[in-house]
């Protein structure tokens, strides 16, 4: 309600058409991928002309550039979730394949095939960097896991090139990139169907993976 008592009924309308928008995208990208994405098709399925659809978005980057914006919140948020409830890596870890499962063309959105021709502004990029910080803080948490390794001293060399500014330890550095890549791989396998058909259980190859990566000193 006070939402209501501070917005506009033209504002209110706005918000509206552009969420419902949004929702049309993902179906498109559902059925046909986000390079197909097609704001004149969204407006034929809505009942719109398509420069009175461009009154809401300038054209499908803009497009785009929300669905992947509301992406990386949402997982940003969810991460801080489990952070703030003290998860830790393995907490983390759990948040991110739930957050996957739950919507898996969000996920390749952002983590599949880039999208041709789209380059995310750096607001986008920011928020992106939000999670990457989650997961630093939490592989900073655990001890490190043996002697110093190449990867980690090249990634301690690149400064905060690759933390956005991100203060973290070799090891952590090490042990975040090295999970990110790992997990992100089981997950993409198991999004695109590349374990069906094989007999086992995804859920506890992610478990196995996540078990070799943080030891037994992970919360």
């Amino acid at each position: 309600m006070a939402e209501t008592g501070t917005t506009t009924p033209r504002e209110r309308y706005r918000a509206q058409v552009r969420a419902e928008i949004k929702e049309r995208a993902w179906e498109q990208i559902a059925t046909a991928g986000a390079s197909a994405l097609s704001l004149n098709a969204i407006a034929r399925q809505m009942g719109m002309s398509g420069p009175a659809l461009y009154r809401y978005f300038a054209g499908r980057d803009e497009l785009i550039t929300e669905l992947v914006r509301d992406a990386y919140r949402s997982l940003a948020d969810a991460f801080r979730a489990a952070s703030a409830a003290g998860s830790g890596l393995t907490g983390l870890a759990h948040t991110l394949r739930d957050w996957a499962l739950d919507d898996p063309q969000r996920y390749f959105l952002v983590y599949g095939t880039p999208v041709p021709g789209y380059h995310a502004p750096d607001d986008v990029t920011t928020i992106a960097s939000e999670i990457m910080t989650a997961l630093l803080d939490a592989c900073a948490d655990l001890p490190a896991d043996g002697p110093p390794t190449r990867l980690a001293a090249h990634l301690e060399g690149l400064g905060d090139q690759w933390t956005n500014g991100h203060a973290a330890p070799p090891a952590a550095l090490h042990r975040a990139l090295t999970c990110w890549t790992r997990l992100h791989g089981v997950l993409s396998l198991e999004l695109a169907g590349h374990f069906n058909g094989m007999g086992f259980d995804p859920t506890l190859l992610f478990a196995a993976e996540l078990d070799s990566l943080t030891g037994p000193s992970a919360n």
